[in-house]
């Protein structure tokens, strides 16, 4: 074997080195200035993160990251596409390692900073192999690499009840959606003899296994309907995300869920793009979507545990994310990865406030918001404008990247879908109101204090609000992705290719 082939893989070494320096920091130092040993805060990770993501997206603005390149016989693949989703997913850790800074300042959490910096990078490492990944083997590799960690980090508050159950139920969730993982793949394996996602798909017109390579897709649908919390796979997402902390629960609602999206779309297109899959598949995600933007915002109306309100928020997101993956198209992918980007800031930057305040009063319920902005009119100005970005409200960029992926539904011929998007629409508008109702308008005798933030967050909510603010003014970013789509035409082309 050739080992110069590791080189193609430039972003998992890089983040491999990060790992192995912050492993080695956290031997020599520690949270606590009274324990003889060097400080060990959150800037170290913060800088590392922000270097590796600088060095590896650079090398994309040159016109040698247009063209694929694989490595390992097209078991790992490389395209701009994947680096600026890569990048996406650093900015997103970034923030919520700046979101985690006072909550690990904690006296109970000093001694195990470290480990939520090892495991939230060891997570991130499994999502690059993921959305790398051109052989099922390693996709699931992937995939387990950054399930497991995840586990560990829902149930990083282990003396509180509600954060180990909410870390059980994870893991038996994450077990049950990898076990119908692999029983889809072993049949895309009988079905084809292969599991090289090229391969897979040369195969599907020379053998005669439809219906068990249908079967195989849609347990493959299901398994990361569970990853992604579409319904009706997502009864586990409102208790976790209530359970772990505020930061996991930030983490696990943005990074993850948009890992497995687009690695989702990318397997489709890869695998699945035979006119007689398409069909299927474009007819399950319609139903899935219907079902999971109305029936999140349908519970998200009830909710009165902020954190609950935003599982089921993210629930009714995933549903407008998984638009861009209907017919696999270049601009779907393209809308996809850009509703990411804006999700991830608007989204952060909500859990940014919710967590600070957990932080200094201890209160997550809706009806504790009550007259906030009289108290701290900052934080509820910041988490007006990510509501209304998530809400799609102009000129935020919400809008804008509902916009786009209402367009590529439309323009894959589902107008019907994208008419009962814009519905929910105006359905989440009104509970994203009631926060801000609640902050503006309804009184409290006992508000919350007022305080002060720590810098960090500070500087997390200030990259979260410029985040929402010039990615709506601005469309640059929606351009450049669009431009560095990897060659994905719609799947006519990709019929041809395999002969249906």
């Amino acid at each position: 074997m050739d080992y110069s082939q590791f080189l193609t893989m430039h972003a998992e070494l890089s983040l491999l080195v990060v790992i192995t320096i912050l492993f080695i920091a956290d031997l020599f130092m520690c949270g606590d200035k009274k324990c003889g040993k060097g400080v060990y805060n959150t800037c170290l990770p913060v800088v590392l993160l922000t270097l590796h993501t600088v060095l590896n997206l650079c090398p994309c603005c040159g016109q040698c990251c247009s063209e694929s390149v694989s490595a390992f016989g097209g078991m790992y693949q490389h395209t701009a596409m994947m680096t600026v989703m890569k990048s996406v997913l650093n900015v997103g850790t970034i923030i919520v390692f700046l979101m985690a800074h006072k909550w690990l300042s904690r006296e109970e959490n000093l001694i195990k900073q470290g480990e939520f910096y090892l495991l939230t990078l060891f997570t991130l490492f499994g999502m690059y192999l993921m959305i790398s990944s051109g052989h099922f083997l390693v996709f699931f590799i992937g995939l387990e690499t950054a399930s497991i960690p995840l586990a560990a980090l829902v149930a990083f508050d282990k003396q509180r009840y509600e954060s180990a159950e909410a870390g059980a139920k994870f893991i038996l969730i994450a077990l049950f959606s990898s076990g119908l993982l692999l029983y889809g793949i072993s049949m895309i394996y009988g079905a084809t003899g292969t599991l090289y996602f090229d391969e897979v798909m040369q195969h599907w017109g020379t053998n005669g296994n439809a219906n068990i390579a249908v079967l195989g897709l849609l347990l493959f649908i299901t398994g990361m309907g569970f990853k992604i919390s579409l319904v009706p796979f997502h009864l586990w997402t409102a208790d976790t995300y209530e359970g772990a902390p505020t930061v996991v629960t930030g983490y696990l609602s943005v990074i993850s869920k948009g890992a497995a999206a687009f690695t989702l779309l990318t397997v489709l297109i890869k695998v699945f793009a035979c006119c007689a899959f398409v069909a299927t598949w474009d007819w399950a995600f319609f139903w899935i979507i219907v079902a999971s933007i109305t029936i999140a915002n349908l519970f998200a109306v009830r909710q009165k545990n902020l954190k609950r309100f935003m599982a089921f928020s993210a629930i009714s997101q995933a549903g407008y994310l998984i638009l861009g993956v209907m017919d696999g198209t270049a601009q779907g992918m393209t809308a996809l990865v850009f509703y990411l980007l804006v999700y991830m800031v608007a989204n952060l930057g909500a859990f940014a406030v919710i967590s600070v305040v957990e932080q200094s009063s201890g209160k997550v319920g809706m009806d504790d918001y009550n007259g906030l902005y009289h108290t701290n009119p900052k934080l509820a100005f910041l988490m007006t404008l990510c509501l209304f970005s998530l809400a799609g409200i102009p000129p935020f960029a919400g809008f804008f990247s509902k916009f786009f992926v209402f367009m590529a539904a439309f323009n894959a011929g589902h107008p019907w879908l994208v008419l009962i998007a814009l519905i929910n629409t105006v359905i989440s508008l009104y509970y994203y109101l009631l926060i801000v109702k609640a902050m503006y308008i309804q009184p409290n005798e006992t508000p919350i204090a007022c305080f002060k933030s720590d810098g960090y967050t500070r500087v997390a909510l200030a990259l979260c609000t410029l985040g929402v603010v010039v990615l709506g003014i601005c469309g640059v970013a929606y351009n450049h992705i669009d431009a560095l789509s990897y060659g994905l035409d719609t799947v006519a082309r990709c019929c041809q290719g395999c002969g249906q």
